[in-house]
């Protein structure tokens, strides 16, 4: 499992490059009501989620980006929608790796279940990866190109302050 989590976070280190070079994306707003899922945390928190929460980032810097009522509206819809969409997603994705984790436990596993369950995790991950993109496409289609790249600007500084906080020592 250690492993698993391992690659999960790599990948989310992954993303977040990605994402800093993509002009909009979206995700949930970083609230933590509790413990997080294997799932949830191949989000990194902290304003690059998993998909980072560029919509969440753009509606906090609204005046900076000069986004007129409409695009705030358009954007709030965006994220209340993408949330609505993975919410139940995310939670699925917990059980099945709750149940993964628990057919890893057994002795001998049944390797024919595991694998049905790790492939319907993957099914999983995938629809909210593709919810993720569709999210940035409108996000962006909101945006006009000056507002991208000042938003571009916004989160390669958050990234910059990211890894130098990350550098330092206590």
């Amino acid at each position: 499992m250690n492993r698993i989590k391992a690659l999960i976070f790599g990948s989310a280190a992954f993303a977040t490059v990605a994402m800093v070079t993509a002009p909009m994306a979206a995700a949930p707003d970083g609230t933590r009501p509790g413990p997080k899922s294997f799932a949830h945390r191949a989000h990194m928190r902290g304003g690059f989620a998993g998909g980072a929460p560029l919509i969440t980032i753009a509606l906090k810097h609204k005046s900076e980006l000069n986004l007129s009522t409409d695009q705030v509206a358009n954007l709030e819809k965006i994220k209340s929608h993408y949330q609505s969409q993975v919410t139940p997603l995310h939670q699925q994705a917990q059980a099945l790796e709750k149940e993964i984790a628990g057919l890893t436990q057994q002795s001998p596993a049944n390797l024919i279940e595991l694998k049905s369950k790790i492939q319907e995790a993957e099914k999983v991950r995938s629809e909210l990866r593709y919810l993720r993109v569709e999210a940035l496409e409108n996000g962006r289609s909101v945006l006009s190109t000056a507002q991208r790249d000042q938003l571009k600007t916004l989160m390669q500084a958050k990234l910059e302050g990211f890894r130098g906080h990350r550098g330092q020592t206590s």
